[in-house]
């Protein structure tokens, strides 16, 4: 595996030898309610052409063996049908010009993109907040797998794709399940809790929305996020939705964690 860094500031260089990380998992009213954006949420990120670099191969550490664990009730939407809609405008999922991010993931599909400590997480695309956890429940001799995004929001979007982002510092005032929230609305903030090994970034994930279940396994993600990340960092729009949708019609929402 060949990371391919994207950014310009030299310290991203260090970033890019730590081995990459095992990330988490994986309203009632006649109308919608909208999470109050913040200052800086109510514009888009500005798209910045990255600089490729070369790196040496990174040694990765197989996935964590399945546990069970009971997620906490609140922090799950209920589950509900939409429509899906196509055309909508997809952005980077964190709002900082220094960033840098690998094609690829240690033991299943996912990225880690990393910025410093505080900088802004966003909604990709518009959506409704799916699951939530404002409390860092990890803990190196607990279960591995549940609690390993720490602080964590998904956004289930409009297009049917849901959008998960963990190892959050904070989790923005307003982000609750079943909240409506836009592209580039700020959900939070990159940090290093869970167990993101003391490195400041965002694991990314994309996957269906199978929701009402711990699926955690599913929600870390299930198809690879570089090609629409490489998209949306200049300014582009790759959709992902028939991907997910396909890996759907093939998987299903498994109950348990793959051999990956």
């Amino acid at each position: 595996m060949v990371p391919l860094p994207i950014g310009r500031r030299p310290a991203y260089a260090v970033l890019l030898l730590v081995p990459l990380l095992a990330a988490a998992g994986c309203a009632a009213g006649t109308g919608p309610t909208w999470a109050d954006p913040s200052p800086t949420a109510a514009t888009s990120p500005t798209a910045t052409s990255p600089t490729a670099t070369s790196a040496g191969p990174t040694t990765t550490s197989a996935a964590p063996a399945a546990t069970s664990a009971t997620p906490s009730p609140t922090d799950q939407p209920t589950p509900s049908a939409s429509a899906t809609r196509a055309g909508l405008p997809h952005v980077f999922p964190v709002r900082a010009t220094n960033v840098a991010y690998h094609p690829t993931h240690s033991a299943y599909p996912g990225t880690d993109i990393f910025a410093d400590c505080g900088e802004p997480v966003v909604a990709v695309t518009d959506g409704t907040i799916g699951e939530v956890s404002r409390r860092d429940r990890y803990d190196k001799q607990g279960p591995q797998g549940p609690y390993n995004g720490g602080l964590s929001v998904s956004v289930l979007g409009d297009d049917g794709v849901r959008y998960y982002g963990s190892h959050l510092t904070k989790v923005a005032a307003g982000i609750a399940p079943g909240v409506r929230v836009r592209a580039g609305q700020q959900l939070g903030t990159v940090g290093r809790t869970g167990n993101a090994n003391n490195v400041c970034h965002l694991h990314f994930g994309i996957s269906p929305p199978c929701l009402g279940e711990d699926g955690w396994w599913i929600r870390r993600g299930v198809v690879w996020p570089a090609p629409y990340l490489d998209s949306w960092r200049k300014g582009g729009n790759r959709e992902p939705a028939k991907e997910v949708a396909a890996w759907h019609r093939k998987h299903g929402c498994p109950e348990q964690p793959g051999s990956r």
